[in-house]
């Protein structure tokens, strides 16, 4: 008897400050992981640019990002940019993200019907939505007032990460350290890249501000959209210098401890 796999769609959030060819790489090392478990069958992926109310210093405006990743994925015949998150006036928590688009999903992808209108008996795999990260996103569990722990415990409980190693960073000592992250292991998937690229967008930046070139870091599509709009300046650098992060204000007023309390 074949066992039907799970559909599942891999969401991406983040500044995507530009996007690099090291994000798009993080959905084919996540997709090719979980084919290769026999359990799931990636469906989809979504790039969700955060809006400008994040409040990081020297953040492009979002109609930007979201421009400059459509760009980059037009060659992808699954992974799509969702202006959702990117619009909203104020910053919003990474689970509030995973639930509109759980919900949207469920509804696009939860009832298949044959062309007679009826219900094929193993339709009852509801699809599953995973977030997808690199192993940077673990570490920031414990910054003191970045996470609440009713976020992350809906985050790795419900859903379930897909974290990409990078570089140095250990994946599985972040899970190790922390009794949460340990508690829902079985729905952390820690994904090794053997062959590295460490590109950053920071790094990326910093060259483009200092006229260095960024070929074969970022499509050459978005190469030519920076210079177009004259992005990543040192004047567009200094953008929300000195501005405190909106999570650790908008979180700061929640009750709920941190991973490190």
């Amino acid at each position: 008897m074949v066992t039907r796999r799970v559909p599942l769609v891999l969401l991406a959030c983040g500044s995507f400050n530009p996007i690099t060819n090291q994000h798009m790489r993080l959905f084919e090392l996540a997709r090719d992981h979980l084919h290769a478990t026999g359990q799931y069958q990636v469906v989809g992926g979504i790039v969700s640019p955060v809006s400008d109310g994040y409040g990081k210093q020297g953040l492009a405006l979002a109609k930007h990002r979201i421009a400059m990743a459509k760009l980059a994925l037009g060659t992808s015949s699954w992974v799509t940019v969702d202006e959702w998150e990117s619009q909203q006036p104020d910053w919003t928590e990474t689970v509030e993200t995973m639930r509109y688009h759980s919900e949207r999903i469920l509804k696009e992808l939860g009832t298949h019907r044959d062309s007679n209108g009826n219900t094929p008996p193993l339709s009852c795999v509801s699809p599953q939505l995973k977030l997808l990260c690199g192993a940077d996103f673990l570490n920031s569990f414990k910054v003191p007032g970045l996470w609440l722990d009713k976020h992350v415990e809906e985050l790795v409980g419900r859903f379930g990460l897909v974290c990409v190693s990078r570089g140095s960073l250990q994946s599985e000592l972040a899970v190790h350290e922390s009794d949460l992250l340990h508690r829902h292991r079985h729905n952390i998937f820690l994904v090794t890249e053997w062959v590295r690229n460490e590109t950053s967008a920071t790094e990326v930046r910093r060259a483009l501000r200092r006229g260095l070139s960024v070929k074969y870091l970022v499509p050459d599509s978005v190469i030519d959209y920076i210079h177009q709009h004259n992005l990543y300046t040192e004047d567009s650098e200094r953008r929300n210098e000195g501005t405190l992060l909106r999570p650790l204000i908008k979180q700061a007023r929640q009750p709920g401890k941190s991973l490190d309390d």
